[in-house]
Order: C-alpha cells, then structure tokens, then sequence
C-alpha cells in the first residue's frame, strides 16, 4: 500500500492495538530519546539535539528546523509522511504524541503508542514515514513544539486526516 491509497475508510478498518510505552517504543523505527536537563540556580539547561547522537542513537541530521505552537486542548491529528521524517521535542509545556503503525509491512503494524512530554519530562520522538501521527496540547496556554525534520517541508507529502477518525479514546486526559 502507498502512504497516498490511505484513506478514513482504511484507517477504520485496520486493528490498532495500544502497546506500553513504558520502556520506549514499541514501534518498528521510532524512537524516543530522554533528554537531559541540567539545573542550578540561575535556570536549566536543556540539550535538544548533538551530532554524536546521528550516529549513537540513530536520530537524522535536520534539513528543517520549525517551532509550532499548539493551543491547550487543541489536537492536531492525524499527519502521515512518505517521505520525510518528524522528529521533535516539546521546549514550553506538555503534550501527548501519538504514533500509529500503518505500514502493512512493518514487524509492528497496528501498534499505537502513546507517550506524555514535556518540560517536566523532556524528550525527542523520531518518527519515520509511514507511522501515523498526532499531538494535543495538554498545558496552558498553549504547548510550544520544536520539529528538527528530515526534508524541508512539502505540503505534498503531509496527508491529513481528522483527529477522531480513529482512535478517539487514546486522547487523554482519562478520568477515573
């Protein structure tokens, strides 16, 4: 299947199955990298991004580099790539990335993870074409997003669904 056969009727029709997130990913070629902060008493410091981790960690070397701010409760799904690669960190706030493995090739096709970032849980999520993908802001004011990508953008290789087409119920927060 190419990234642009998807459609809401195939995405209704696949079986999604959400897999811990507890000890990373689960999904064949995301990642998730815990960044470091280093506090003292002017202020933090917080490392977003090293060449030496192209190679140690399998993150890529940024073509594009954008800020995106995401209004508190606002949810911004579903984003699908073919080409290019999203990998991001949250530098004001906290959101909830969810990421989705639609490639029918894929060891892992049908997981979904979820992850919470954060100031107070600071990390970059790298996520390959193929893997669909959404965010919601769960902070006030807004949640601000730092997106280091594989390829300048295209409008051409983003498709987008609605955020409730599937998986309306991974969004959190959950009550109870």
């Amino acid at each position: 299947m190419k990234i642009t056969d998807v459609t809401v009727s195939l995405l209704q029709s696949l079986p999604f199955k959400q897999h811990s997130t507890m000890n990373g990913a689960t999904i064949h070629g995301v990642k998730y990298k815990a960044l470091k902060t280093i506090v003292d008493g002017r202020g933090d410091v917080i490392e977003l991004w090293s060449l030496p981790w192209v190679e140690r960690e399998g993150v890529i070397i940024p073509q594009h580099v954008y800020q995106s701010a995401t209004d508190y409760g606002v949810v911004k799904a579903w984003h699908l790539h073919a080409i290019h690669t999203d990998q991001f960190t949250v530098t004001r706030g906290k959101m909830q990335v969810v990421c989705v493995d639609i490639r029918e090739d894929s060891p892992t096709f049908g997981q979904v993870n979820s992850f919470i970032i954060g100031i107070q849980n600071p990390a970059m999520i790298l996520i390959p074409p193929g893997v669909m993908h959404g965010w919601k802001a769960l902070s006030q004011p807004e949640t601000i997003v730092v997106n280091l990508q594989s390829h300048p953008y295209d409008p051409a290789d983003e498709l987008k669904f609605p955020w409730d087409c599937v998986l309306r119920e991974v969004w959190e927060p959950k009550f109870g």
